[in-house]
């Protein structure tokens, strides 16, 4: 799945590519206004950070929520207390776009991550020039020397990268990127099940001074408080919110962590 994911979106940006050469896109991307600071908004703090998330679909979900208006969606998620806003751009399985990202980036005055499948060069400028502040990785789906290569290259463009783990061996290798945002994400992509304790597994393993995104698996209060319990600075959260009141669920997640400090102790 998550093979074929990932050349559906490299063959779809190559459609793009076709369209707006490479030089074009460049110079739309160096003109962009600079990234926000996106270790700064989403350090730890006495709360959860929540990063909200625009998604119409998944895979294994099939239709979510329609989100006719991903600006609007955004706006309410702000209100809310998210952190950064995450806007799925991929378009066949979860039918987003980088308009959808382009609409958020001008709606909020938080940073937004462009989630997707990113394997090419072209990908991260495309992220840049639509206004994206980070850029997910996915170490199950790049060879070493092509994450290296994305990740510097997100570093350059003066974005952040999000770099994605599912096991102990991935997880090694974005501790070896140097990443400062390392996120565990619960969903295998292999079989799209759920493990809600995998990021309790591997939270540890993370070098103090790393900011842990706890991705997948939350649907109610009780997964925020393990996740929070279990060392996360940060929740990604998706389903939860396009499928509910996205200002009163954000409001009683982050409220529902702040009497407990990553780890487990009581504030």
């Amino acid at each position: 799945m998550l093979a074929d994911l990932t050349a559906g979106a490299v063959h779809d940006a190559q459609s793009r590519e076709s369209l707006k050469p490479f030089a074009t896109l460049e110079r739309e991307a160096l003109a962009q206004r600079a990234p926000l600071d996106v270790l700064r908004a989403l350090a730890p703090a006495d709360v959860v950070k929540v990063i909200a998330e625009v998604k119409r679909a998944s895979p294994s979900r099939g239709d979510l929520a329609e989100i006719a208006d991903p600006a609007e969606l955004a706006r309410l998620y702000e209100i809310g207390g998210a952190s950064t806003v995450s806007v799925l751009t991929e378009g066949r399985k979860f039918k987003g776009s980088l308009a959808d990202l382009e609409a958020v980036r001008a709606a909020v005055a938080i940073p937004v991550l462009r989630k997707d499948f990113i394997a090419t060069p072209y990908q991260v400028f495309e992220a840049r020039a639509a206004g994206a502040d980070l850029v997910l990785l996915i170490v199950a789906a790049l060879e070493q020397p092509l994450l290296v290569e994305l990740y510097e290259l997100i570093l350059q463009l003066g974005m952040t990268p999000l770099v994605e783990t599912h096991n102990a061996e991935e997880l090694e290798r974005a501790i070896g990127l140097g990443a400062q945002l390392i996120g565990i994400n619960a969903r295998d992509l292999s079989t799209f099940t759920l493990d809600r304790d995998l990021f309790g597994r591997l939270a540890g393993r993370i070098p103090a001074g790393v900011i842990k995104i706890a991705e997948s698996a939350v649907l109610g209060v009780d997964d925020i408080v393990h996740y929070r319990r279990s060392g996360a600075d940060v929740v990604l959260i998706g389903e939860a919110l396009v499928t509910s009141d996205p200002v009163a669920t954000l409001t009683s997640f982050i409220e529902a962590s702040r009497a407990i400090q990553p780890g487990g102790a009581l504030a």
